[in-house]
């Protein structure tokens, strides 16, 4: 029996939504950052096995809005709850249960679908951990199931995969077997320089980034493939940091970004980047559809 279906990845900001996805499937696809609110868009990442296809929806972190962004951000995250066969409730064992998870567990607590609960970095849990922090996740609602990981280092990952695929009806295989994202080359090639900017820049610069791809072609003489992409910020001192002293760090972001994407497309790659400065693009709705974002 073929078994496939959808499981939607849900939790607080910064608990290791994408790093878990990433671990399960085998490969990484989604961008990670130990600052919170990494992932924007909801995401179907998919791993096909010879009897299973686990199509995983990565969200955004579920948080108070501040802007038209966040708003985008929390639509996306709360639409997939009612759209999926699973719900994967990821926290952290390196803290008891706090507002942020209590205000998931809430959402989850409204609706059907089965929930089982992804208790991360177990890598990091105290001593006490099953005996103090535990028992607290154990009332915040009824699980299906609760599984201690460490996504990270790839701990204690097959039960967690078993236990999803018992969830899951029987059903068709949705995607090509090699397909492991959803998303076109030039939304992956944004994300990837995304990355590497918020792994360089300072604390009041990442939030405020997006980055958009204006080209990517095969140059006529020999196989490199030219991307020119645009980054966006909100002020000017931003511009100034992403660029950096004498154009060094602008430099530094594209190099790095240049070698993770010459992995993702096979193929050697020339960069082109771009700064420019959007004021409060976050709360600006045409400059958000025109980035991509899409809140109906």
């Amino acid at each position: 029996m073929f078994v496939s279906g959808f499981i939607a990845v849900v939790g607080r900001p910064n608990v290791g939504k994408s790093t878990l996805i990433n671990a399960l499937i085998g490969k990484k696809v989604l961008i990670v950052s130990p600052r919170p609110q990494t992932t924007r868009n909801r995401i179907h990442t998919i791993y096909t096995g010879e009897d299973t296809q686990l199509i995983f929806l990565d969200t955004p972190g579920i948080h108070s809005p501040r802007h038209r962004l966040g708003d985008y951000m929390l639509k996306a995250a709360t639409d997939a709850l009612t759209e999926v066969d699973l719900i994967l409730f990821l926290v952290e064992a390196g803290s008891s249960p706090g507002p942020g998870d209590r205000k998931v567990a809430a959402l989850l607590q409204e609706i059907a679908t089965p929930v089982l609960l992804v208790i991360n970095k177990m890598d990091m849990a105290a001593a006490d951990f099953d005996t103090r922090i535990l028992p607290r996740y154990r009332q915040l609602m009824e699980f299906q199931g609760i599984f201690q990981v460490s996504a990270l280092q790839e701990q204690n990952l097959e039960p967690l995969r078993l236990a999803i695929r018992e969830h899951l009806p029987s059903g068709p295989q949705y995607y090509p077997p090699d397909m492991t994202v959803d998303r076109p080359e030039e939304f992956l090639a944004a994300e990837i320089i995304r990355e590497k900017i918020m792994e360089q820049t300072h604390e009041e610069v990442p939030h405020a980034v997006a980055v958009q791809i204006t080209a990517m072609e095969i140059r006529r003489r020999g196989e490199m493939l030219l991307i020119r992409a645009e980054i966006f910020v909100e002020k000017d001192s931003q511009k100034k940091i992403i660029i950096g002293k004498g154009g060094g760090m602008l430099k530094h972001i594209g190099t790095a970004a240049r070698r993770d994407l010459e992995k993702l497309l096979g193929n050697a790659v020339f960069l082109e980047l771009w700064v420019k400065v959007k004021k409060d693009w976050r709360s600006r709705d045409n400059v958000l559809r025109q980035l991509g974002y899409d809140d109906g």
